[in-house]
């Protein structure tokens, strides 16, 4: 991809959804309304009740006319069993796999797509950090779903610029992955804060190690911060730059809040790892919330009027291997709304105060000792920056 920077563009609505009950039939609803074109760009997709929904969908679409392209990663898609791709490509869907898997490609294979977009007719799209699996859309028993997680409809302009950055992966996605086009940077340049509270919006990506866009965007957002920088991530290994940012903007007074995962997570390795972190963080003043009733899924900041909501995590692994895609707002009433996400997640969670870090036991001091280290190897035997 070549080294495009996407502009603000004014004159958007933002809708905000959360969790998996909730946004999935709505992304249903969306799909079933196009009667032109559907594009889906997705991570995890597994095969289960969901999936067996949306297959349904897209068959329908394709029956009434509707051109649909889904680009899946090949990773990431590696329990989206083989009779479900050929009944989708049997019905007309055009469909591809992010750069397939093989042994011969060594490291190569780890650079994955993690971004999670769904267009439909060039006139709306919805991105966050959902998966196409049971435990992100499909409720349990007690009426919500496994995974706690949001997704955003965005209607107007900056819809053309997601299409833009959809189109170039789907081409890119038809040719290998080459050593030559993983060694190619691109200079990254934040464009300014816009001059206004509303409808504001652009794209802003990540290609894996060639442009950090979305990291240099929150620093941004971060450094120029006045009242408050809040941070929902669920894989907290932050570079160091980051770190370094918030400690700066807590002590100059500025409101930093973490809302990170608590005990329920699916990698818990990472979450010792990431640990390592909260005593300097806490002495700085950083506030940090561990959620507790569900795994935490958020990939959302919110920094005095600005959002940037979407699939990226900020941690050292994803920066470096990943494609990611986070849209960036400034927005009074989706501020309102992610603020609103935000204060109810917060009173579910465990709040760590520094007299309370210090009291750790040792055997959790231990596992963060053990895996803030292995990562710490991982990452220099990847040549990784922190």
């Amino acid at each position: 991809m070549t080294g495009t920077t996407y502009p603000w563009r004014r004159g958007n609505s933002h809708r905000l959804t959360v969790d998996g009950e909730h946004f999935f039939p709505e992304l249903l609803e969306q799909l079933q309304q196009a009667r032109e074109r559907i594009d889906i760009e997705m991570y995890l997709v597994t095969s289960g009740q969901v999936t067996a929904k949306l297959i349904q969908v897209l068959i329908a679409a394709v029956q009434r006319g509707v051109q649909v392209r889904c680009l899946f990663d090949a990773g990431g898609s590696r329990d989206f069993v083989k009779a479900e791709r050929e009944q989708l490509r049997r019905a007309g869907v055009d469909l591809r796999f992010y750069n397939p898997l093989n042994w011969r490609f060594g490291s190569h294979n780890f650079y994955r797509d993690h971004r999670k977009i769904v267009l439909v007719d060039c006139l709306r799209v919805m991105v966050g950090g959902m998966g196409l699996s049971d435990p992100f859309c499909q409720a349990d028993a007690s009426g919500q779903t496994e995974w706690h997680e949001q997704m955003l409809l965005v209607e107007g302009p900056v819809v053309a610029d997601w299409q833009d950055l959809f189109d170039r992966e789907w081409e890119r996605a038809a040719q290998p992955l080459t050593g030559n086009s993983l060694q190619l940077r691109r200079k990254v340049s934040v464009p300014p804060h816009p001059q206004g509270d509303s409808g504001y919006g652009r794209v802003a990506y990540i290609d894996s190690r060639h442009g950090k866009e979305v990291l240099n965007g929150l620093l941004a957002a971060v450094r120029r911060a006045d009242s408050r920088v809040w941070l929902a991530t669920p894989y907290f290994l932050p570079a160091w730059r980051i770190r370094r940012a918030l400690q700066r903007a807590a002590r100059r007074g500025v409101d930093v809040r973490l809302l990170l995962c608590g005990q329920r997570i699916d990698h818990p390795q990472i979450r010792y790892a990431g640990q390592r972190f909260y005593s300097r963080l806490l002495k700085a003043g950083v506030r940090i919330y561990e959620y507790q009733p569900r795994f935490l899924h958020l990939k959302t900041a919110l920094v005095d009027d600005w959002v940037s909501l979407g699939s990226c995590n900020f941690d050292h692994w994803t920066l470096h291997w990943n494609l990611e895609a986070n849209h960036q707002a400034v927005d009074v009433d989706l501020n309102r709304e992610v603020t609103a996400s935000f204060e109810t997640d917060f009173t579910q969670s465990k709040e760590w105060t520094l007299a309370q870090w210090r009291e750790l036991p040792w055997p959790h001091r231990l596992k963060i000792r053990v895996w803030g280290q292995i990562n710490r190897l991982v990452m220099l035997w990847f040549d990784i920056k922190g």
